[in-house]
């Protein structure tokens, strides 16, 4: 395989600045091993974000057993300080991974950020927690953009969006998994630290295996990253609109996905009086399985549609986002309303439209920047979106401790997405591997 520069020759397509399509002496198609990789990262993927969903889910014991920590605003402090961290440090791990290896960057932040989960376990302050969070969020930031920009290196083109997918319900289920994290918490032989302590050992002995199969890509002459230097590399995205475009569309849905991860446990236990383990489910596998399916059809849906406009992968992108918005006053007046079933039904609406959304960001990226520099833009995406994120997650606790009104900030994030919407269609693609 080897890339050469091509234009989009689309009438509603802007004058591109550089183009790169795939071309290939045999079929298009990814080998077996393209798909190996997705194979060998989904586990990973599961493991990030369980190792973030177990504590939603086990705030009451959490709170109830380390020393110093009463206020939600104090718990939604330590939610954002993971975050970020993990916003800050997630340019540095794409750089890293774009300009050095997507493998090391990978198997390196698994083993840390394992290393930590288990030191979670064994923390009896408030203090302690914010440190570990503070070492998660940098040990984790070196492992999205690395394993993302990995896949779309494996997987050019026709595959692009089916692979991210499958790679995003490992994200999923690790929410979901995360979610019986109460149920963990609650009993007796069990107990939060357990958790921890169970998934922290799990991802050190995985870290071993994942390192021996996998494997960067072997790169053409033609393929090479050039040795750009981090400020020039800063400068060709920054001055990209459409990546600009992109980043204001990757961080207004997210302000909303990370209130529903981190406080919809709480939020369904307390406005209806459900167990902890009960709720920690309900806030998490409803909208996660509707995300796993909407992952895989939002993925060749937008593969498809590929093949009649350049901007296939955008158009189901907007679609997700579109669906954010009703469901979003659903879940802010459900418990005004005293109904359970419409935050579950509202929950589910929001999964589908999350896997739409979710599953086509890389792969937009890939359209609109060049391949050594996608780990880095997806790290800067990160950047604005989690660090936007981590004061949602502040804010949020202290407008609950002064009871302002769910339905209220539900229907803010609910406006945020409408923006994105519009900001999302106008993305112009400059690059196709077609």
């Amino acid at each position: 395989m080897a890339w050469k520069a091509t234009e989009f020759r689309r009438p509603f397509v802007e004058k591109p600045l550089f183009s790169i399509s795939l071309v290939t002496t045999s079929s298009p198609s990814p080998g077996r091993y393209a798909w190996l990789v997705v194979a060998l990262l989904f586990p990973v993927a599961l493991l990030n974000y369980l190792d973030r969903q177990m504590i939603a889910a086990m705030k009451i014991s959490v709170m109830a057993d380390v020393s110093g920590m009463t206020l939600d605003s104090q718990w939604g402090y330590m939610l954002g300080q993971f975050k970020w961290v993990y916003a800050f440090f997630s340019p540095v791990g794409g750089y890293v991974a774009d300009r050095f290896s997507r493998r090391w960057a990978i198997c390196g932040s698994l083993l840390l950020w394992s290393m930590i989960t288990w030191l979670t376990g064994h923390v009896t302050t408030y203090e302690g927690l914010l440190w570990t969070r503070t070492a998660m969020g940098l040990s984790e930031a070196f492992y999205i953009p690395a394993a993302l920009a990995l896949i779309s290196d494996y997987h050019r083109g026709p595959t692009r969006s089916r692979a991210t997918g499958i790679h995003q319900m490992g994200i999923y289920c690790g929410v979901i998994l995360g979610g019986f994290a109460g149920y963990a918490a609650d009993a007796p032989h069990l107990g939060w630290r357990w958790a921890f302590n169970f998934t922290g050992l799990f991802g050190i002995l995985y870290a071993l295996p994942l390192f021996l199969l996998l494997r960067d890509p072997r790169l053409e002459k033609t393929e090479a990253a050039p040795h750009s230097s981090a400020l020039s590399t800063l400068r060709e995205l920054l001055t990209n609109r459409s990546f600009l475009l992109l980043v204001a569309c990757f961080t207004l849905p997210a302000l909303a996905g990370w209130i529903v991860r981190d406080w919809m446990p709480a939020i369904l236990q307390q406005s209806f009086n459900i167990s902890q383990g009960l709720a920690g489910v309900s806030a998490t596998l409803y909208w996660q399985v509707a995300a796993i399916a909407a992952a895989l059809g939002g993925g060749w849906l937008a593969d498809r549609w590929m093949r009649r406009t350049p901007r296939g992968r955008i158009y189901v992108s907007a679609l997700g986002m579109a669906l954010l918005i009703p469901a979003l006053f659903g879940v802010g007046n459900a418990p005004n309303l005293g109904s359970f079933p419409l935050a579950i039904a509202s929950l589910i609406l929001f999964g589908m439209g999350w896997g739409f959304f979710d599953v086509n960001n890389m792969p937009i990226l890939s359209q609109i920047a060049r391949p050594h520099l996608r780990a880095t833009g997806y790290g800067i995406m990160n950047l604005v979106s989690i660090s936007c994120g981590g004061f949602a997650d502040w804010g949020f606790g202290a407008l609950r401790d002064h009871a302002i009104p769910l339905n209220l900030i539900f229907g803010i994030f609910a406006s945020a997405c409408v923006f994105s919407v519009i900001f999302m269609l106008l993305i112009r693609p400059r690059v196709t591997e077609d």
